[in-house]
């Protein structure tokens, strides 16, 4: 796990996040967090292969169709999930800083093709949880 220091410094110097697994279903913890950052002034890019639309922003059906770079990579899918989705970020042309599974998300082998390839990994981790302690619900 990342020392505080370095976990707050990644989250002031990131300004782009995309969300795998994005959708605006109330209640359901991926849409908490969505909202959660974009409140926070984060320019969230929702990512599902088939939702057109989630917070009121375009989303894009994988990482490799996002318009930009983005600083987080966040993962809101069942572990079974994760190394498609870390081969996926591999091969892009650009590289987050981070690759984010969320709470109760675990996977060594995503982890392991990640840290091979330079992204930083973390695992079993709430982004909104952690702001908040770490930054203040500002």
């Amino acid at each position: 796990m990342l020392p505080d220091h370095i976990l707050r410094q990644l989250l002031q110097e990131s300004r782009k996040i995309a969300i795998i697994g994005a959708k605006d279903k109330e209640g359901q913890p991926v849409d908490t967090v969505g909202r959660y950052l974009i409140a926070q002034g984060y320019d969230v890019f929702p990512v599902h292969p088939v939702r057109k639309r989630v917070w009121g922003r375009e989303a894009w059906p994988s990482v490799k169709d996002l318009p930009e770079p983005v600083d987080i990579i966040d993962l809101f899918r069942a572990p079974e999930y994760c190394p498609a989705h870390a081969r996926e970020v591999i091969e892009l042309s650009w590289k987050p800083k981070m690759f984010w599974m969320q709470l109760g998300i675990r996977s060594p082998e995503a982890g392991r093709l990640l840290f091979d390839a330079g992204i930083g990994v973390i695992e079993d981790l709430c982004i909104k949880i952690e702001h908040a302690r770490l930054l203040g619900n500002v």
